[in-house]
């Protein structure tokens, strides 16, 4: 079927123009006057008069648990949340059961996707202390990347033995995301507060454990390795402003070889909160002070920080509801990222445009994306209408998540998602989800 979104506010490549989008065969076929006539009666129109259209959101770092973890959620549950946010493609993290930790896992992975998963779909490698011919021998053109836990979290997928850092470093053909926190600074600052308390630690001492020093350490050392075999680094969800001062702003994004991004829930969350919402705030690296959130925006804005995503991290209530040292860490966010960073952009504190950049353009670039990101003449029709008047309150009954709660819930942001389109196909709309069409694999231009 062919579409025509009219009368819309195209937001790409650093502008906002009025226009029409012509969509055939999965594609754009082109950008057209905002006054563009209905080409022929079997074209669907979209009429978008006054709305946003934003390329497909790009969320380079999910967890949709399956396989092995599917209590938590699924690929079919998580992606429809995703599609209701307007995220069109992710890229998802390998501490599931079993873990992703070679070639067939990912092949395992695809599998499913193929059969369950809404939106595109790519799936990283994990490193480990004794897998690198797992990772030398990987295809390129259908990873997005090998993920490196060099602090623990969910899934003890810690890799902790420095002569394998060095040799990933070295010799991975892939991009290496890290999640970087100084495992043995952890460890102190969890025995010095167990001194105090037993096991009785209360969840707002979660930012003192995992502090910010633990992350600016282990972001150090990850840029230092980096450096030395200009390794292709990217530095997941930092959290603090101190680790900001890491990252360069002068360097054009197609030459950067350290990236960095952050996360929805350091971006709208500080750590007093964690009275009110306690363990549904635990996150690894965890939610730290107002200071720090205001900084991560702020580096964001000023070019420091690349990328936007959601480390979307589903648990069960009951999972969540034991005590904090037992609680998992992680928070389900995919459905939320997109109308909570356009209510930054509502407020005046981001412009359309930079959100557009840091959640669309700068994945694709990063990651090296084959035609997805950008609303291009010929690219796949990834797409996203906002409606900026419209709010949508955040409750239980409109929650996709199969876990079905969410840490926003309460809140009502100032617009609302109408429509998401994937490979041409109207996958979302108004509400209404459309779990017949199926993503596709992304591929890399490498």
């Amino acid at each position: 079927m062919s579409y025509l979104i009219r009368n819309a506010f195209i937001v790409n490549e650093g502008s906002k123009t009025k226009g029409c989008l012509l969509i055939e065969d999965g594609i754009i076929k082109a950008i057209l006057p905002a006054d563009f006539v209905i080409p022929d009666e079997n074209t669907k129109v979209i009429h978008a008069d006054g709305k946003y259209v934003l390329p497909g959101i790009i969320d380079d770092h999910v967890h949709f648990r399956e396989p092995g973890l599917t209590h938590k959620g699924d690929m079919e549950s998580e992606s429809k949340a995703a599609v209701a946010g307007g995220i069109t493609s992710i890229m998802e993290m390998p501490n599931t059961v079993p873990q992703t930790t070679s070639k067939k896992a990912i092949e395992d992975k695809i599998r499913i996707a193929y059969d369950h998963c809404l939106c595109n779909f790519s799936f990283y490698l994990a490193a480990t202390n004794d897998n690198i011919s797992e990772i030398l021998n990987a295809d390129i053109k259908k990873i997005c990347g090998v993920k490196i836990f060099m602090g623990s979290s969910t899934g003890n997928m810690l890799v902790d033995n420095k002569m394998t850092l060095v040799s990933l470093f070295a010799e991975s053909p892939l991009l290496i995301a890290v999640h970087a926190e100084d495992e043995q600074l952890i460890k102190s600052n969890l025995l010095m507060l167990k001194e105090s308390y037993g096991e009785n630690i209360d969840c707002k001492y979660h930012p003192i454990i995992r502090s910010a020093e633990a992350c600016y350490r282990s972001s150090s050392f990850a840029i230092e390795l980096a450096e030395k075999f200009n390794t292709r680094l990217h530095v997941m969800h930092l959290s603090s402003t101190k680790e900001i001062g890491l990252f360069s702003n002068t360097v054009d994004i197609h030459k950067k070889r350290i990236t960095s991004e952050a996360c929805i829930i350091h971006l709208v969350c500080d750590d007093s909160m964690y009275g009110r919402m306690g363990n549904l705030m635990k996150v690894n690296p965890a939610v730290k002070s107002l200071s720090d959130r205001d900084g991560l925006l702020k580096g964001l804005n000023d070019g420091y920080i690349d990328v936007i995503s959601t480390d979307h991290a589903p648990h069960t209530l009951e999972e969540k509801s034991k005590a904090y040292l037992q609680a998992p860490s992680g928070a389900p966010m995919v459905q939320h990222s997109l109308p909570a960073m356009m209510d930054f952009v509502l407020q005046g504190k981001m412009s359309v445009e930079n959100l557009v950049y840091k959640m669309c353009h700068n994945p694709a670039i990063i990651y090296g994306i084959e035609k997805r990101g950008f609303i291009r003449e010929g690219y796949y029709a990834d797409l996203v209408v906002v409606d900026t008047v419209s709010p949508s309150k955040v409750q239980k009954e409109n929650i996709l998540y199969k876990c079905k709660w969410s840490p926003l819930e309460g809140h009502v942001f100032n617009c609302s998602i109408t429509h998401t389109m994937i490979n041409g196909k109207l996958v979302f709309d108004h509400g209404l989800i459309n779990t017949c069409e199926k993503g596709k694999l992304l591929t890399f231009n490498r």
